[in-house]
Parts: structure tokens; C-alpha cells; sequence
């Protein structure tokens, strides 16, 4: 697709809007205006006089042509957003009415739209204001306006009860039974050879990392908060490489100010009762079970060598186990689910009442098994059904009691839709709500990791791990001169931590 940009600069903006009605497709950015004689295109035009700022936006699809336009008061207040936002509005207008794809969040486009809904009930707007202004200015959709407002008043309890002086750790374990179809993250088949080989090795040198890293947060007077084991799949890992872990972060961390301690046990392929057992002794309060789907054509279809019944099994395991915050993820959008099999997973996971079910939304991402492109009419199909399977999970578990309280979006998800975490009220994971809401310091170990630093001036620094793990254990001596950007970033200001300096 060619979106030909006159008088502006706004290219990131314009094509992700653009990339809503037509994803993956390869956005050519320019502003030539020849390309609007014979190519399809998108064309955003801004000209100043001294009078007025004229908006104007046209298409041409399938060589169908639609415009509109607009004129700006020369001295309107936030000038820029103003723009940006019109033109938003009227890019959302015409690719709608021409592709027939009425994306559910309107013109938003970035990763944590709740942020944008906390600053205007941080500037006293009421509810109904907000709800007002998403709607008719963002165009977004009432159900989820509403979806952002509750998760925004769930979250706002938790994030008014950070201290300045606290961080949440990461522990990175990159191995899986098998790489699903859907996956994009970096992950190794523990069943291979090769990975066989790293994981030893790995556990040697993470269990160095993390003694590392507690005495540099020890220098600078940080408490740990919340623990969480991600990857991956953490429990892909033996029992006994799981005890060395917890016991090493134990033996390494004043625990006293823990509130919560999750581990993704993930693939129920890798449940066992002696791995439960392990992390319930060692003080895990919380684990993810993720069946995506309890149909076993689809398990079968995105690369899962478990049934629907071994996930009842793991989780009736972890119940028995003494485990009484449960998270279940479940995607909706997988290669041949269908809107009735889609409800029938939410309604048999109802039946075993899980304190979390995270609801994500597929991500056609070019590095997953299913990197494809799509025309016009199979955009507008999809987008279509997979919105009834998250309505249909919004609305069953709203009627259930869960509540909403952590809420992103990714590129490339069908329709732009969302992923959010609901939860029985007071069962929320406040190390999803930290990292999402970035409020936090998250200080990450292990390959494929991201440490964010955050200062309560709302300054943020990320430290990257190396990606892979054979990367992680060649070059380790490097990465833990990286760790010195931790103290660097704490006690620039004279050596002294913010916090402190008052």
C-alpha cells in the first residue's frame, strides 16, 4: 500500500493506522504524487496559511476513490495532537467504509491504550467525560471503552500502593517441550540435543546472574516486591534444576517484602507433581497453567503435544498441591478454531474457576509459523470472528465476577484487538500491572530478558540480555558488565538514590 504524506511528518503514525485495515502488507511511505495516477494509495495533506490549517485526506482502493477534509483554526490549542488525531479520524473513516473493517479501538493504535484513559481521570475527568471523548474523537468502540475504564479503576488501587524504592524480578528460562506455530518469542525444544546440552550450563551461570544482581540492588537500597519466572516454559526445567533456582533467588533476596511469587509452569505437558511440589515449598504463590484452547484439533493444529485433558489433569494437580491463585491463558483467533469452539474452552474453563484467565488475541507475527498475508475480505472475516470470541469472553467472565486489570495490545494482533488479564477481585498479578504500566523498576535476568529501570520522574532505561541462550552463555562475563547500568542509572544524581534525594 502507498500513503503519500504531504506537509507533515507523522510516517509512524499513518502507517500504523494503515496497517490496521491492511496487515503485514508492506507500507510504502513517500511523497511523491505521481503514484496517485496509477497506484492505490492513502494520501494525508496538511497546508498552513495565515489563516487556517487545512486538513486533507484521500483514498483510492481497488480504484475506488473517497475523500474528506477539514479546516483548523491557526491557533488552536495542542496543535499537533489536533492533527494528529484528525487525521486519524478521517484515515478511520474512509479505509472503514471502503474495506469494511471497523477496528474495535478506533484510532488507537499503541500498545497500553489504559494509559491514555488514566491521564484523563488523573486530570479529574469523570468517567463520563472520557467515555465521551474515546468515542466520538478516537472512535472507539463502547464495549471497549468500558473494557479500559474498569481496568483502569481495578489497576488504580494497586499503582497508588507502590513505593519508590522497590523492584520486581525476572527470571528468564528460554526452553519449551516444542516450539508452537503461533510462538514468536525466543524459546529452545528442551527435547533437542542441543538444548539438552545448554541447559546445565544455563542454570550454572543464571544462579550467577542472580547473585550478581542482588548485591548490586543491595548497593543501591532496592526491595524486591514480586518474583517472576517466565520464558518459555519454566517447569520445562526438572524439579531439581527448579529448587536450585528458587533456593539460589532465596538465598540471594530478603524475601520479607514479597507480596507475590509466580512461576509459568505453561504447558501442561511439563506438570508434574514432584515440579509442584518443588515451587510450592520454595514459596511460589502463583502459577500459569495456558491451555490456549481446550479443543484438541487446535492443540493438534498449533504444534501441542498434550490434550485438553491433560490440562484438567494439571490443573487439578495444582489444586491438589495447595495452589490457590491459578492464571489460564487462552488465545482466541487460533488456525481452525471456530467462534463455538472458542466458547465452549470459556465455558469449560468456567467450570474449573481459575482465580486468572488471561485472554490474548493472535499476533501474525513474520518469526511464528503463521506469518501470512491476508487481502481485504479475509481481514474484514477474521476480524469479525475473532471480535465475537473475545466479546463472548468478556461478557461470560464479567457475568462471573472476574474483573479486568491489566490491558496491552500488539502489532499485528487480528483486528487490533487486545490481550487482558481478568481475575477474581483481589486475585490481580501486580508484576503484570507493574510491567505493562511501567511504574515499576523490573530488573530482568537470564537470555532474552529486558531489564526497565524507572525513576519516579517518569524516566525510563532498558538494559538488554543477549537473545539466545547460546549467546547468554558464550559472552556472560560481557553481559554482567552490563549490570553496572543499574548502579549507573540509580546514582547518577551525585550518587544518591532518587528516592533519597529529597
Amino acid at each position: 500500500m502507498n500513503i503519500i504524506n504531504i506537509g507533515h511528518t507523522m510516517k509512524y503514525e499513518t502507517e500504523c493506522l494503515a496497517l490496521l485495515f491492511f496487515p503485514n502488507e508492506k507500507m510504502n511511505i513517500t511523497n511523491n504524487l505521481d503514484i496517485a495516477f496509477c497506484d492505490d494509495y492513502i494520501m494525508n495533506v496538511v497546508e498552513q496559511d495565515e489563516d487556517c490549517i487545512f486538513l486533507f485526506t484521500a483514498i483510492k482502493i481497488n480504484g475506488k476513490k473517497a475523500q474528506m477534509y477539514e479546516h483548523v483554526p491557526i491557533d488552536i490549542e495542542n496543535k499537533k495532537e489536533y492533527i494528529h488525531r484528525r487525521m486519524g479520524y478521517m484515515m478511520w473513516k474512509l479505509l472503514s467504509q471502503a474495506t469494511k473493517i471497523y477496528p474495535a479501538w478506533g484510532t488507537i493504535t499503541g500498545i497500553r491504550p489504559v494509559k491514555l484513559f488514566h491521564r484523563r481521570l488523573d486530570r479529574n475527568m469523570t468517567p463520563e467525560q472520557t467515555s465521551q471523548e474515546f468515542s466520538k474523537e478516537f472512535l472507539v468502540s463502547d464495549e471497549k471503552i468500558q473494557l479500559a475504564l474498569k481496568t483502569a479503576q481495578t489497576e488504580k488501587p494497586i499503582l497508588n500502593q507502590i513505593e519508590e524504592n522497590t523492584f520486581s524480578l525476572y527470571i528468564s528460562i528460554p526452553f519449551c517441550p516444542t516450539r508452537c506455530k503461533y510462538c514468536s518469542f525466543v524459546s529452545h525444544s528442551i527435547d533437542s540435543k542441543r538444548a539438552k546440552e545448554l541447559v546445565p550450563k544455563y542454570i550454572e551461570l543464571l544462579c550467577k546472574e542472580i547473585e550478581y544482581t542482588s548485591k548490586i540492588v543491595k548497593k543501591i537500597g532496592l526491595k524486591l516486591t514480586s518474583v517472576y519466572f517466565g520464558g518459555g516454559t519454566p517447569t520445562s526445567i526438572s524439579a531439581q534444576q527448579l529448587d536450585v533456582l528458587c533456593k539460589c533467588v532465596s538465598n540471594n533476596f530478603d524475601m520479607s517484602n514479597v507480596i507475590e511469587y509466580t512461576v509459568e509452569a505453561g504447558r501442561p505437558d511439563t506438570i508434574t507433581y514432584e515440579k509442584l511440589v518443588t515451587l510450592k515449598n520454595n514459596g511460589v504463590t502463583r502459577i500459569s497453567i495456558n491451555p490456549q484452547t481446550l479443543n484438541d484439533d487446535v492443540l493438534k493444529e498449533i504444534g501441542r503435544a498434550h490434550t485438553s485433558q491433560q490440562i484438567i489433569e494439571a490443573f487439578n494437580i495444582a489444586r491438589k498441591v495447595g495452589f490457590d491463585n491459578i492464571n489460564m491463558d487462552l488465545i482466541a483467533g487460533l488456525p481452525s478454531d471456530t467462534v463455538d469452539s472458542f466458547k465452549a474452552t470459556i465455558d469449560r474453563i468456567m467450570e474449573l474457576s481459575p482465580e486468572n484467565i488471561t485472554v490474548h488475541t493472535l499476533s501474525i507475527k513474520r518469526s511464528s509459523g503463521y506469518g501470512t498475508q491476508r487481502d481485504i475480505e479475509e481481514t474484514a472475516k477474521s476480524t469479525k470472528i475473532v471480535g465475537e470470541m473475545v466479546s463472548y469472553a468478556q461478557k461470560i467472565l464479567f457475568k462471573e465476577g472476574y474483573v479486568p486489570y491489566y490491558l496491552y495490545k500488539q502489532r499485528n494482533t487480528v483486528g487490533n484487538l487486545e490481550n487482558t488479564g481478568y481475575c477474581k477481585p483481589g486475585k490481580e498479578c501486580r508484576y503484570n500491572i507493574y510491567i505493562m504500566d511501567e511504574v515499576q523498576t523490573i530488573i530482568s535476568v537470564g537470555a532474552g530478558s529486558v531489564t526497565k529501570l524507572y525513576r519516579n520522574n517518569g524516566e525510563l532505561e532498558r538494559i538488554f540480555n543477549y537473545k539466545y541462550p547460546f549467546e547468554y552463555i558464550e559472552d556472560f562475563e560481557l553481559l554482567m558488565q552490563r549490570k553496572q547500568k543499574v548502579v549507573d542509572f540509580f546514582e547518577k544524581d551525585n550518587a544518591i538514590p532518587l528516592w533519597k534525594n529529597r
